[in-house]
């Protein structure tokens, strides 16, 4: 039976980020070439035997702490990448920092991760719910195909998002970065020497992605909104939507759990799609990207492993 990794990674800029159960790891490629590690401890909230770790449950608190770290993460990759340098807060950015009592970069981040929601909002619940609503009207077609249209429409625009983002060049550089996490977490599984080149061998693609995770949250919300049923007042049906995600996050947590721990014809047919969409969020990396991604591992390993 194969080893199975604790560590779990995200791509970010010109680097790597490995989470282990203890903290954070972080690897990125500064412009001279040299590569800048950090460690930061962290414990998830959703600890077994606490309310937060029981099931459902922790699937949304993993949501979000997955959202916020990965916003820091990202912010921080971007400044170690651009050399250090910072750019000015803005006018408005400080007031916020002093009126809230943070710093400016907590600011930024928190503006970053409240922009963002709003933006994924809009797109993947207010837009599908006005096609839908566009699409049949007044008709008397039932409320479950109604639901159904939406959820389809909500996952092509998710699918086509993906396929846009893919065609950005600096967002093609992370989808390398994405590939290099898989394949040198695939490296340590196989228990094979932990070097560029036995990494490059692997495979890009992983059964416990946060791919695969996304992907479940709209086929389950297919489905859980179908169930739900379908209001005739847009406002209402909005609302509903959005007051069930974290219920829906929570399912395709536990789905996606269960997915990767057991290996049949039905399990693997629940990952497929994932996997299928990680040839387009993953792409071939190179060998000093995958040095990049063991640095990261190796570093949350050791400091896993002193605890």
């Amino acid at each position: 039976m194969a080893k199975i990794c604790t560590v779990g990674g995200q791509a970010v800029m010109e680097g790597v980020m490995m989470k282990s159960a203890s903290g954070i790891a972080v690897a990125v490629r500064k412009p001279d070439g040299e590569i800048e590690t950090k460690y930061t401890p962290m414990r998830s909230k959703a600890q077994k035997g606490t309310f937060l770790g029981l099931p459902v449950v922790r699937g949304v608190v993993v949501f979000i702490e997955s959202l916020t770290t990965g916003m820091n993460t990202l912010t921080e990759s971007a400044k170690i990448a651009g050399d250090g340098i910072d750019e000015e807060p803005t006018k408005f950015e400080k007031w916020l920092s002093e009126k809230l009592g943070k710093s400016t970069e907590s600011v930024v981040v928190g503006l970053a991760v409240i922009i963002a929601v709003a933006l994924s909002v809009g797109l993947f619940f207010v837009l599908p719910n006005l096609a839908s609503t566009f699409i049949f009207g007044k008709s008397d077609v039932s409320g479950i195909w109604k639901s159904l249209a939406e959820g389809f429409v909500r996952l092509a625009i998710f699918i086509g998002y993906i396929l846009l983002c893919a065609r950005v060049k600096d967002v093609r550089r992370v989808f390398m970065y994405h590939g290099a996490e898989h394949k040198t977490i695939a490296c340590y599984e196989a228990e094979q020497e932990m070097t560029p080149e036995n990494a490059m061998k692997h495979t890009r693609l992983h059964a416990r992605c946060g791919t695969n995770y996304l992907f479940l949250v709209m086929a389950v919300s297919i489905l859980f909104f179908a169930l739900v049923g379908w209001n005739a007042n847009f406002l209402v049906r909005l609302a509903l939507r959005i007051a069930f995600l974290p219920v829906v996050a929570g399912l395709s947590y536990e789905l996606l759990r269960v997915a990767a721990k057991y290996d049949n014809w039905l399990t693997r047919a629940v990952r497929a799609p994932g996997l299928a969409l990680q040839r387009i969020t993953t792409k071939e990396p190179t060998p000093d990207m995958i040095e990049v991604a063991i640095s990261a591992f190796n570093l949350a390993m050791s400091r896993e492993s002193a605890q």
